[in-house]
């Protein structure tokens, strides 16, 4: 089990939200913490401890510029996610990007465009692409895969199955616990134990964590194989979960 860091970008600024906050209609969020600091400050810091696989999300447009930034800082060391499509794919992984993440581009008008997927795995690579399975709880208690910032639900139900299916098209799941995200009040379980099911690529998961606790229940279900990633809950952000113990703990073996 890994550590993967984070660099959520908004409106130009380095920030934490509380997932589902995000608006459509004039890109506002709830706040948790806003930087000073710049991606590449961040870039350069997870460099240092050797964290590679975490994953630059651009919430919204306006970020370019800072997410740019993070991939020259570290090259081949983060994945990048926000608005990806086949016609910036490219860019991103030559600017520096391991993986692009996607999300809406393939869940489109809420079914999973297969003709979409097919012609991204196809264009950049299975191996240069991460799924965002990032899912709420729907009325009928399952788990399903929310677009648009959040905002939308799909008709895609998140479980074994799916996640089977999908591996053949991408490298890695990343799967936001929605309801959970930002809010520092315990990982959702269910959702833990769906992404544990053998799907043959690694997976990492995010929301709710707030403690060493939550971060050991996780290598418990997941049985060490799924990875995480802290958010507003991390000392970086203003959380009190201490970046530097994560790093040591859970990052790799050796240091430089």
């Amino acid at each position: 089990m890994k550590f993967k860091p984070c660099i959520d970008i908004h409106n130009g600024k380095v920030k934490q939200i509380v997932g589902g906050t995000l608006s459509g209609k004039d890109g506002s969020a709830k706040e948790n913490y806003v930087s000073e600091k710049g991606a590449d400050f961040y870039a350069s810091l997870y460099k240092s401890q050797k964290l590679s696989g975490g994953h630059i999300i651009m919430l919204g447009p306006g970020n370019r510029e800072q997410a740019l930034k993070a991939l020259k800082t570290y090259p081949g060391g983060m994945q990048i996610g926000g608005g990806i499509t086949p016609d910036n794919a490219e860019e991103y992984l030559q600017e520096g990007a391991s993986h692009v993440i996607v999300t809406s581009y393939v869940f489109r008008e809420g079914i999973i465009d297969y003709k979409r997927l097919k012609e991204l795995s196809s264009r950049i690579g299975k191996e240069n692409l991460v799924l965002d399975l990032s899912c709420r709880k729907n009325r009928d208690g399952r788990y399903y895969v929310v677009t648009d910032r959040w905002q939308n639900f799909t008709e895609t139900v998140v479980d074994t199955a799916i996640l089977k299916k999908l591996s053949g098209y991408c490298d890695e799941f990343l799967v936001h616990a929605v309801d959970a995200e930002g809010k520092q009040a315990g990982i959702e379980t269910e959702v833990l134990k769906i992404i544990s099911g053998e799907s043959g690529i690694p997976v990492t998961y995010a929301g709710g964590i707030r403690d060493l606790a939550d971060i050991e229940i996780i290598e418990k279900i997941g049985g060490g194989v799924v990875d995480f990633t802290v958010g507003s809950a991390l000392d970086l952000f203003g959380g009190k979960l201490p970046f530097r113990l994560l790093a040591e703990k859970y990052g790799p073996e050796e240091k430089v």
